[in-house]
C-alpha cells in the first residue's frame, strides 16, 4: 500500500477535480497493466512508485497543456565536462547544421554536464534520419564537448528510443560516474546527509536521507535506487517546512541486503548525486518569446559574454512560442550580481527575460508545519501514517509515535 499526501507548488491542497481524477485513472490503469503482464516484483514495486511519482509531479505540465510528445523528433544525448559558455557553443553548432531545437533539458553536477536535446530539420520540419548528417552532428558536438581537456569522456549519440527525459538524464549522469567526481563549485545544500545501515535480523538495508525539500525529490531517489537494481519494500517520507526526511528499506533483486562497506559508500554517493543534480542553483531566468531560428544560440551567447554559467536548463516550444528556463551562476558557482542580470535582461528584452522566484513551497517557514504530528496526520509529501504503522507492526521500527 502506497499513500501519498501532495500539494501544489505553493503548498496548497489540490482541489481541481480534473487533476485528481486524472491521477486516479492513470494509476489504476498502470496497476492493472502491471498485474496482467505478470512482471517481476522488482518492477511492480519500484516501477509503480516511480511512475506514480512521475505522474503526480508532472501534472502541472500536463494540466497547462504543454506537449511532451517527441514523435517526429531526433534525440541527441550529450555528456562531457561543464564550462562557462558550453551550452552556447552547442546551440551555435546545431544552428549552423540547420537543426531546430524543439525541446531540451540540461543538468550539471560535479563539473559534468548531461543534456538531452530533441531536434528536427529546420527546412523540412522532419526528424533527422540521414546517416551522414547524423554522423556530422555527432562529430561536431563531440568536438565542442571535448574542449581542451576532455578527449576521453565526452560523448554524443542519437537516441531512437522514446524515454522520459529526466529519468534518462539520471541514467546518463550515473553512467558518466558523476558521483565519483569532486564538486568544482559549492553545492546548494550543505546540510544533505545520506546514511545506510543494515537491519540484518530483518534482511533489509535502511537508507536515511535528510535534505532540503523540493519538487521531484522522491522521484529522483526512487529512480536512482531502481537503476541501481534495489527493491524498495517499505518507506516513510515526511516534510517539515523546507526540510525532508526519507527512510527506505531496500534489498537486492535476490532478496539480500547490502553486503559490504564499499557498496554502502557507493549507494551514499549515488543518492547524494541524484539529489544534487536537480537542486536549483543560482538565479532562475524565464524566457518567453516568439520562437525563431537562432534564438537559443543568441540568448546563451549573451549569457556567456556576461560571464553567466548555466547550471540547469529546460527548453520547450509550444505553438511557436519559446518557453525556456535557465538557472545561472557566475563562473565559480556564486550568486550573480543583480546589475549583471539586469544588463542581460536589457540586451535580451525586459519583457522577454524575467527573474522568477522559486515556488512558495521552497520558502515556507518551518513553524508553519510544526503542529503536532498526531493532530493532523502526515506532512506535505508523505507516504503516510499507514506505511509507518505497517513498519511498526512488522517490527522494523521501534515506535510509531
Amino acid at each position: 500500500m502506497d499513500v501519498f499526501h501532495v500539494t501544489d507548488l505553493d503548498g496548497n491542497k489540490l482541489t481541481d477535480e480534473s487533476v485528481l481524477n486524472y491521477i486516479k485513472q492513470v494509476t489504476i490503469n498502470y496497476c492493472v497493466l502491471r498485474i496482467l503482464t505478470f512482471v517481476l516484483p522488482f518492477y511492480v514495486c519500484n516501477g509503480l512508485i516511480a511512475s506514480v511519482l512521475l505522474l503526480i509531479q508532472s501534472l502541472g505540465t500536463i494540466h497547462y497543456g504543454r506537449s511532451k510528445s517527441f514523435e517526429g523528433l531526433t534525440a541527441l544525448e550529450l555528456t562531457g565536462t561543464d564550462r562557462v559558455g558550453l551550452l552556447s557553443e552547442v546551440f551555435a553548432v546545431l544552428l549552423n547544421l540547420q537543426c531546430n531545437v524543439v525541446e531540451a533539458n540540461m543538468w550539471t553536477h560535479n563539473g559534468r554536464i548531461a543534456s538531452l536535446i530533441y531536434v528536427n530539420d529546420n527546412d523540412s520540419g522532419s526528424p533527422i534520419e540521414d546517416s551522414q548528417k547524423i554522423d556530422r552532428i555527432e562529430a561536431m558536438l563531440r568536438n565542442v564537448l571535448k574542449g581542451d581537456n576532455d578527449i576521453r569522456s565526452a560523448k554524443t549519440s542519437v537516441s531512437l528510443a522514446v524515454t522520459h527525459t529526466e529519468r534518462r538524464l539520471h541514467q546518463m549522469m550515473f553512467a558518466d560516474r558523476d558521483y565519483e567526481r569532486k564538486p568544482r563549485i559549492k553545492t546548494c545544500d550543505e546540510s544533505l546527509v545520506v546514511a545506510v545501515q543494515n537491519c540484518l535480523e530483518k534482511g533489509y538495508s535502511v537508507v536515511n536521507i535528510q535534505c532540503k525539500d523540493r519538487t521531484k525529490l522522491l522521484f529522483d531517489v526512487v529512480c536512482t535506487l531502481t537503476d541501481m537494481q534495489y527493491v524498495v519494500f517499505h518507506a516513510t517520507i515526511n516534510t517539515a517546512g523546507d526540510r525532508a526526511s526519507l527512510e527506505f528499506f531496500i534489498r537486492h533483486l535476490d532478496g539480500t541486503p547490502i553486503s559490504s562497506e564499499a557498496e554502502k559508500q557507493r549507494v551514499i554517493l549515488c543518492l547524494q548525486a541524484a539529489i544534487e543534480r536537480r537542486a536549483s542553483q543560482g538565479v532562475r531566468l524565464e524566457l518567453s518569446t516568439d520562437d525563431r531560428l537562432g534564438l537559443l544560440a543568441d540568448v546563451t551567447r549573451t549569457f556567456r559574454e556576461n560571464g553567466l554559467n548555466v547550471t540547469r536548463a529546460e527548453i520547450s516550444t509550444t505553438m511557436d512560442r519559446a518557453l525556456n528556463v535557465f538557472y545561472v551562476t557566475d563562473a565559480l558557482g556564486n550568486q550573480v550580481d543583480s546589475k549583471i542580470i539586469e544588463s542581460v535582461r536589457q540586451k535580451i528584452g525586459l519583457s522577454k527575460l524575467t527573474v522568477k522566484e522559486l515556488p512558495l513551497i521552497y520558502h515556507q517557514k518551518a513553524e508553519r508545519d510544526e503542529a503536532p504530528m498526531g493532530a493532523g496526520g502526515a506532512m506535505l509529501l508523505s507516504l503516510g501514517s499507514l506505511v509507518r504503522r505497517n513498519l511498526y507492526n512488522l517490527g522494523l521500527i521501534k515506535s510509531y509515535s
